[in-house]
């Protein structure tokens, strides 16, 4: 770019007079700025991690127990050391370097100190041991027994006063590991509905074999890793489901965020993505300051935060052979990928046509404002410069299987300009695509358009998005927006929680001009983008053609489809006194029995941030009586009254699933854990071969809408996100993805594969949409609630 040059500092001319030096004052200046922006951000992390550390203590409550208890033991004339400082006067002569009263005082600190930092502790695991108790779940939605608000009493007693992001972490409890005993329970109740009587036989001597033999040395060492880490599950769950995995993240790991439905803040692309850009930048600040608050259940329960440090500046790594061997888990991938981190990036990458360019954020020691961003964009947009050779299609490496694109990387990219330009991809802030296609909810084309959104969002030209990047931010050309979110580092709903406040800022707060700009003035004298430079041979160009042809072949199979359920919501759903999620999960049975007249596992993801580095679990949602309560709905002769009382049944024993799911008493973690172990032992287990290979043919997840107080839908109802949703889990099966917003709307995200005769998106979206309406019909509503 023509700006390049203000990044010179100096530049210099041997002369016959000499040497003459010319010094840019401004690039000088530029360069002093950075590094006091710099030096800021290391004080305020220091700061934070200082008050994080000593939470629910504070600087200001240690000067208080200090000043309090020297008053306290001059007034009562004690010696405030406590007889300390006199049995150390006769080891050391102390005297010789303090004077009396000088000890006094320190030793009064000294003491007073130990005395906060007692406190401290106490409280601490006070906390813990109150927060291991789940007994406020029991409570019927509106009520709360005496018991839960004497609880919460304590627990705010013993919280302290204005927690940061990580103040709670030191104070929740630990995954607890479940018996072999109940697992095993619980587990073969949870097939026995998809089982026939032989079948379940000859899987009940399974588990009791398991139980009694192979079981209790496998859950000894699971006993003994929980006593040791802060979680038996997550780093194993990190590794062997995400890391380890061979095969493309794009479709089959990554997933989607939308922008809102109804509302189109501006036309013009580079001003929605300078809005955006400067809202993600802002709330990485307030998560570098730790200034975001923790969510908290009933504003009161902490949830563990440590997904957050890894949503910016991250990116991951293929890899081609793990640094350690493990002969007996030989069967499965040795190779393993890695999640890169540094802890400060300056800039973002975007991707315009084929051509990558850097971006910094700051100038003049501060964020750049969204008009300057908007600036930057524009210059990309009208950048008419062609991709260099192998440039345009680079990121379908990315997207492709992971072994090529190790190999590629460790071939291609460890030295030159290839280094420098993928280590700017890597660390930056995030990754962005100026997409080149429309994307948007078209009122009369609803189903197509929204599907056709749905799938750019979820994999786009398989080329334009760096799958590898926490995030990629993509703006299409007519100013629509929505996210792809790499799975490994975190789960759906801490995307949900930044993108829930990009789109509060965004069009509100950050606003528009009248025709269409950013608001704020353009800069005169800002730098430009730098385009990336590569130098990519013709054996990595074959690599890269190789990956795309395997991507696209993935990402046409992809079967979405997107639709606003408007009949009814929440609202209606609570006036039947039943929970909106588990009366969804069951309409989902309904739903799916109908397509393909059976019941299949299916896999509803619950989260266990209720505990210390928690990620998710499975609730098993095909329960028995579900399965009685769509047996009945299909037989034409069972009575209203009947099949309502079989669906209270169902939503009783769905919501217990569900609580039991995230205090710790799932399934699918521990049998997991257990396999692992037993890989790492050398001994095979019949019962957990089989049961970690069933397939999951129905696989759902709600996006919860965290920050209600962001969006004013009875006021606003057009500002409504779409949600996201996820690719097909199995070959023929289906990915449901739903989100609850307000009281009168639900929107289902549907996956499916083309190449699988059994499945068919629109097909089950009909069903869903029929059974939902059904299920609402026993309750004998009048039209006017049901639309």
């Amino acid at each position: 770019m023509a700006e390049a040059h203000q990044a010179v500092a100096f530049q210099f001319t041997v002369t016959p007079d000499g040497i003459d030096l010319q010094l840019c004052h401004e690039a000088l200046r530029q360069i002093y700025l950075s590094g006091l922006h710099s030096w800021k951000k290391r004080f305020t992390r220091f700061k934070n991690g200082v008050m994080t550390g000593v939470y629910p203590g504070s600087p200001s409550g240690l000067l208080v127990v200090v000043v309090g208890y020297m008053s306290y033991t001059k007034y009562s004339k004690i010696d405030p050391t406590l007889g300390l400082l006199t049995k150390l006067g006769t080891h050391v002569p102390v005297s010789r370097y303090i004077t009396t009263d000088g000890q006094r005082a320190v030793g009064g600190i000294l003491v007073a100190t130990g005395l906060w930092v007692t406190i401290i502790f106490i409280m601490r695991n006070v906390l813990k041991r109150l927060l291991s108790w789940h007994g406020w779940m029991n409570n019927r939605h509106g009520s709360m027994s005496l018991s839960t608000k004497i609880w919460l009493v304590l627990v705010k007693l013993f919280s302290g006063r204005k927690p940061m992001l990580y103040s709670f972490q030191t104070s929740l409890p630990h995954l607890p590991v479940p018996s072999v005993k109940d697992t095993m329970k619980r587990y073969l109740e949870s097939v026995r509905p998809l089982m026939d009587d032989e079948q379940y036989n000859r899987m009940e001597g399974l588990a009791k074999d398991f139980e009694k033999n192979l079981g209790p040395k496998l859950q000894w060492y699971l006993k003994l890793k929980s006593w040791w880490t802060s979680n038996y599950v997550t780093d194993w769950w990190e590794e062997y489901v995400y890391l380890r995995g061979r095969g493309p993240i794009m479709v089959n790991s990554n997933y989607y965020a939308m922008d809102f439905l109804y509302v189109f803040p501006t036309h013009l692309q580079a001003a929605r993505a300078g809005n955006s850009i400067h809202a993600l930048m802002l709330y990485r600040r307030n998560l570098d300051r730790a200034q975001i608050k923790p969510l908290m259940a009933l504003n009161t329960i902490p949830m563990c935060s440590s997904q957050y440090e890894r949503m910016f500046n991250t990116s991951r790594v293929p890899g081609v052979e793990e640094g350690r061997t493990t002969p007996h888990l030989s069967h499965m991938s040795r190779q393993v990928d890695v999640i890169q981190h540094v802890n400060e990036s300056k800039h973002i990458m975007v991707y315009h046509r084929g051509r990558y360019f850097k971006v910094w954020m700051f100038y003049d020691g501060r964020l750049m404002l969204p008009r300057e961003i908007e600036q930057q964009m524009e210059r990309i947009l009208a950048d008419k410069s062609e991709p260099l050779p192998g440039e345009e299609k680079l990121a379908a490496l990315t997207a492709g299987d992971r072994v090529p694109w190790a190999k590629a990387r460790e071939m291609f990219f460890r030295k030159g300009k290839n280094k420098q330009s993928l280590d700017a991809v890597e660390k930056a802030a995030f990754f962005v695509t100026l997409d080149d296609t429309e994307q948007r909810y078209e009122p009369d084309n609803p189903v197509q358009s929204l599907d056709n959104y749905a799938k750019s969002l979820l994999h786009g030209k398989c080329y334009d998005r760096w799958f590898d990047k926490s995030f990629n931010l993509i703006v299409f050309k007519n100013g629509t927006m929505g996210l792809n979110a790499e799975h490994t580092w975190a789960d759906a709903p801490i995307v949900g929680h930044l993108w829930e406040q990009v789109l509060a800022l965004d069009p509100v707060k950050l606003g528009y001009t009248e025709d269409g700009h950013c608001k704020g003035k353009v800069h005169p004298n800002l730098p430009g983008p730098l385009r990336l430079q590569w130098d990519i041979p013709e054996e990595c160009q074959s690599v890269i053609t190789s990956s795309l042809e395997v991507a696209k072949a993935l990402a046409d199979d992809v079967d979405s489809h997107i639709f606003p359920f408007n009949n009814f919501g929440k609202g209606l759903i609570k006036k039947c006194k039943t929970s909106p999620d588990a009366f969804i999960q069951i309409a989902l049975q309904l739903a799916h029995f109908r397509d393909k007249g059976r019941f299949c596992l299916t896999y509803e993801a619950s989260m266990t941030r209720l505990f210390r580095e928690g990620r998710t679990e499975t609730v098993r949602s095909c329960t028995v009586e579900t399965c009685d309560f769509v047996h009945a709905m299909m037989d034409g002769k069972r009575r209203r009254e009947e099949k309502l009382r079989l669906l209270h049944v169902a939503t009783e024993k769905h919501q217990m699933l569900y609580r039991m799911a995230m205090t710790g008493k799932g399934i699918d973690r521990h049998l997991f854990c257990l396999y692992v172990v037993s890989k790492y032992l050398g001994v095979d287990s019949p019962f957990l071969k089989e049961v970690l290979s069933e397939p999951w043919k129905l696989s759902t997840s709600q996006t919860p809408l965290q920050q209600v107080e962001l969006f004013d839908l009875r006021k606003h109802p057009e500002y409504v996100t779409s949600g996201g949703g996820f690719g097909p889990v199995a070959d023929d099966g289906y990915g449901v993805s739903y989100i609850i917003l307000g009281e009168d709307l639900i929107n289902f995200h549907i996956s499916s594969k083309h190449s699988s005769h059994e499945t068919d998106s629109h097909r089950f979206g009909s069903h869903i949409r029929q059974a939902m309406l059904d299920i609402m019909d026993l309750f004998h509503f009048n039209e006017n609630a049901i639309k």
